[in-house]
């Protein structure tokens, strides 16, 4: 029979610097040591329980040294949860590290100078700042350390976060810190109602039960948003559960459900039924002396937008004032989506012309121009390497400026090879991922330099940071 390796513990172990995952990193000779709940700066001995060639994953065994970057978590799920895995640092550290992921990533693949790199922005709110949240239900809840283990029957039902690495269990969140009230009271609230009149809760490898997730959406307008997703309930649980929560929650503007029985989680090709108000709260960016501001989104249930309302409207300002926009120019806005740039931008140009690979967020993007009495944008559904061809820059002309805010994954080779061709006078380049946006510019940089690089923070205590960067094509 084959013995367990053995674990290797390290002394005096310092970590020098913070990975993605929100493990310390630090180095035992050749060896690069991953540290759960490490923060750079602690010295601390190592107990390293999965090793491989160059690099070892472990825990604290002795902390001999705490960082003056350490502090206490404020949130009783931190550790368990797979959210803000950088809440036992100073959000000053936080900000200091982001900013070095985004210089280290440009620097090493892009091969770019960033010693004119801004500082990067922070969030004016490092709690509460998200405006939506999903909670998924689940007969599988995770165990914490010290429960009853033995075969005594337990309630298992659960509403909450996935836990990092295991999809088929669910931690039960108490209180979350991500989104204002009334979102904790609100998933409180039903997970007592439902546990009290026996609802049963989803579960993934069976694919069976009544209850499956739970939306919540606020806005600074003050609007509230919720969306219970169904499985295989009644119509009379639906009833019941639902008039619960509109006679418990009258601040409630946009009740809805969704009964979806595929078997993934996502809605955007499920139907659904509004039980109070219409299917859509507002959203705005409040008004200011700059053109282009004071816009209002409509949001519905399947709709992007921003999660971090107040950074949305900065991250804007910054792509908006990186373009410099004259008031002449024709935009195209690649990767659209509802159309926030693009109608945040339209009072300071001539055009923009939006391109989004998901029809209904096109909708959206109509719809939002239309209420703001927008007349100057133009919307397209398409993959973005086919739909930007030659046809297309000939119908609707050669653009000033490209804004282009893609997914993580970055642009498509085709679509960067495109942007080559177009050689606008002006790229602004937003992204969630400085790596893949640092693996486009390696591309660019043949043609375009890059004259500013902003960071903004619209997630603290995470490792996700949005990167701005001004290109201008070279004469």
């Amino acid at each position: 029979m084959r013995s367990a390796p053995k674990h290797k513990f390290f002394e005096d172990v310092t970590i020098i610097d913070i990975a993605e995952e929100g493990k310390g990193v630090g180095k035992a000779g050749d060896l690069v040591l991953f540290v759960e709940k490490a923060v750079p700066g602690d010295i601390a001995d190592i107990d390293v329980y999965r090793s491989k060639k160059n690099f070892g994953e472990g825990r604290i065994a002795k902390l001999k040294q705490a960082s003056p970057y350490r502090i206490d978590a404020f949130c009783e799920h931190f550790g368990t949860c797979g959210g803000c895995k950088w809440q036992h640092m100073t959000y000053e550290a936080q900000l200091k590290f982001k900013q070095k992921s985004v210089a280290d990533a440009l620097t090493r693949i892009a091969k770019i100078d960033v010693t004119g790199m801004s500082p990067i922005i922070p969030s004016p709110e490092d709690k509460y700042y998200r405006n939506k949240l999903e909670y998924t239900f689940s007969n599988k809840r995770w165990l914490m350390d010290g429960e009853n283990r033995t075969d005594e029957p337990q309630n298992m039902d659960a509403l909450g976060f996935h836990i990092p690495g295991r999809f088929d269990k669910i931690l039960d969140i108490n209180h979350c810190w991500l989104q204002a009230e009334p979102s904790n009271r609100l998933r409180n609230s039903i997970r007592e109602f439902v546990l009290k009149h026996g609802y049963s809760f989803y579960d993934l490898k069976a694919h069976s039960g009544a209850l499956r997730n739970l939306i919540v959406r606020t806005s600074s307008t003050g609007e509230v948003m919720v969306i219970v997703v169904f499985a295989y309930a009644n119509q009379d649980q639906i009833d019941r559960l639902m008039a619960f929560v509109d006679e418990s929650f009258p601040e409630i503007t946009s009740l809805l459900y969704i009964v979806n029985q595929k078997k993934n989680d996502t809605i955007f090709d499920q139907e659904v039924i509004a039980w109070k108000g219409p299917e859509f709260i507002y959203e705005e960016t409040p008004a200011s002396r700059t053109g282009g501001d004071g816009i209002k989104f409509r949001i519905g249930p399947k709709s992007f937008y921003q999660t971090n309302s107040i950074q949305a409207k900065r991250l804007y300002e910054v792509a908006r004032d990186f373009a410099g926009f004259k008031g002449d120019e024709l935009v195209y806005d690649l990767y659209t989506g509802a159309g926030t740039i693009a109608n945040f931008i339209a009072g300071c140009v001539r055009e923009v012309v939006g391109i989004e690979y998901v029809p209904t967020a096109i909708e959206d993007a109509k719809i939002n121009s239309s209420i703001n009495n927008i007349s100057n944008t133009k919307f397209y559904a398409g993959d973005m390497k086919d739909e930007l061809s030659p046809e297309f820059i000939a119908e609707h002309g050669k653009p000033e400026v490209i804004i282009t805010d893609p997914p993580r994954a970055g642009m498509h080779p085709d679509v960067v090879n495109r942007l080559m061709e177009i050689e606008a006078p002006k790229i602004v380049y937003v992204s969630c991922n400085a790596a893949t946006q640092a693996r486009d510019l390696l591309v660019l940089k043949e043609k375009y330099d890059v004259l500013k690089i902003q960071p903004v923070d619209m997630f603290p205590h995470t490792q996700h940071v949005e990167n701005v960067i001004l290109l201008v094509l070279r004469s």
